[in-house]
């Protein structure tokens, strides 16, 4: 790794405070100006063939960033001050914005409160709103694009993919075929379609789904699967997935990745105006260390073993957290309610047609008889409560909403819960049945072929 410079231009550079593939960002200070920078250098050392073609894209970009720079000057978005491109190097000298990019609360473990989203879409919507006034369209709206700090200042940032839609030739215009992020892409943009504003807006709506349920609107393993289920899918219920977000979500974010363009949000400022009219509820912080309790319950039972960290949030999102008195039922013989739950504290009694069969405590499943039934879909057994319980109530419709990993890993434990009780429950009536019929060595059974010469 080089050693970290002392000066670039006229620039003292004070420590290194990001790095990516293609540059290293520093904070640095201007003998003539009193405030720190950021400033991002770009080395064009490497002469190889492969590495000079990408060196000529990024020059583009440095190019296209410099242009849109000098039409926004609006407090969310980040202000570039000086571009300078020499024959070894290039930099970009941007304001320093003591801030992190949203990525950092876009995981199950680390939501940001409902209020604060919305605070800050609210912020992007009015700064996409101003920058496509001035012709600009940003065209790589993703998390790691926004950044905020503690109080909720935004500044959206890398504008290097930018499209001057008021430009007129294909010479000067700034667009580049295939970019953008793939899991923030429009239909649109996918497809390689003229774009517009509306692009910015659906990937800002992608954004504040990912914000309030810490994963993607659209997942899957490949980017042809990716690419259809952003062309053809509906998102899922951002409400289920996070039972916090209030109802009034749902439209927004559907309204704001409509396929059809005409359908979608116009500009920045009409989702500005849903979201400032949504009640939303206030995120309580005595609730967020219960979740983190919740959460460390679940990872210690055998049920969640198989389960990644991320996915054992998607299920305490998904799911709701329950907790009953003794001599309680939960769950009544012969009923139609397909819901299933997993023991986290505390015992139950199992009997069927008035018979205790069994007895679960944490860790174990019950009610998965009606989810797993898909011809009769009843429950086979009444669940009472023997001592006070905590427990995870999964709502198959819910569940049908979650990632394919994690209703993957809930389908394969549900089937080894049902086969390990069917084989306990065999050996059971075994121990009283007569003895089993002894049949001859299989391996003396069948035919013997021979070739006839």
């Amino acid at each position: 790794m080089a050693a970290q410079p002392d000066k670039i231009g006229k620039y003292r550079i004070i420590r290194e405070i990001g790095r990516g593939a293609t540059a290293i960002v520093y904070l640095a200070e201007n003998p003539f100006y009193p405030e720190p920078v950021a400033l991002k250098h770009i080395n064009f050392d490497d002469k190889s063939k492969d590495r000079a073609k990408w060196n000529r894209r990024l020059l583009k970009l440095l190019r296209a960033e410099e242009a849109v720079s000098k039409r926004l000057n609006h407090p969310n978005i980040i202000r570039i001050f000086e571009t300078v491109i020499e024959a070894n190097q290039a930099y970009v000298v941007m304001e320093y914005f003591e801030g992190y990019s949203l990525e950092r609360y876009c995981t199950f473990d680390n939501l940001l409160p409902i209020n604060r989203v919305v605070s800050i879409i609210f912020k992007c919507c009015m700064a996409l709103d101003y920058a496509y006034k001035n012709g600009i369209i940003h065209r790589d709206i993703k998390p790691a694009n926004i950044l905020v700090d503690d109080q909720d200042n935004v500044k959206i940032t890398d504008f290097g993919l930018a499209m001057n839609i008021k430009k007129q030739s294909d010479e000067d215009s700034t667009f580049i075929m295939g970019v953008g992020s793939p899991a923030y892409m429009s239909p649109e943009q996918v497809k390689s379609y003229p774009l517009n504003q509306k692009t910015d807006l659906y990937s800002l709506g992608v954004v504040l789904f990912h914000l309030l349920t810490g994963r993607l609107p659209f997942r899957a393993k490949n980017p042809a699967q990716l690419v259809y289920r952003i062309i053809n899918a509906d998102p899922p219920s951002a409400v289920l997935l996070n039972p916090a977000v209030p109802e009034g979500m749902d439209p927004i974010i559907r309204k704001a990745l409509e396929k059809d363009l005409y359908s979608r949000y116009k500009n920045g400022a009409e989702i500005a105006k849903d979201l400032s009219a949504v009640r939303y509820k206030l995120y309580d912080e005595n609730e967020h260390i219960e979740d983190n309790s919740h959460w460390g319950q679940l990872r210690r039972l055998p049920f969640f073993t198989e389960f990644d960290d991320v996915e054992v949030w998607e299920a305490l999102r998904i799911g709701k957290w329950r907790q009953s008195g003794e001599l309680t039922t939960l769950i009544k013989e012969g009923s139609s309610d397909s819901r299933f739950c997993v023991l986290v504290e505390g015992r139950v009694e199992v009997s069927i047609e008035g018979r205790k069969v069994g007895e679960y405590g944490p860790g174990e499943v019950f009610g998965e008889s009606a989810f797993l039934d898909q011809q009769d879909r009843k429950q086979f057994a009444t669940i009472v409560t023997l001592t006070p319980v905590s427990y995870l109530e999964i709502n198959p419709a819910a569940l049908s909403l979650a990632s394919e990993e994690c209703l993957e890993h809930f389908r394969q434990r549900l089937s080894s819960v049902a086969m390990r009780r069917l084989a306990d429950a065999l050996r059971a009536i075994s121990k009283g049945a007569e003895a089993a019929t002894r049949g001859g060595d299989s391996a003396g059974a069948g035919f013997e072929l021979s070739l006839v010469s």
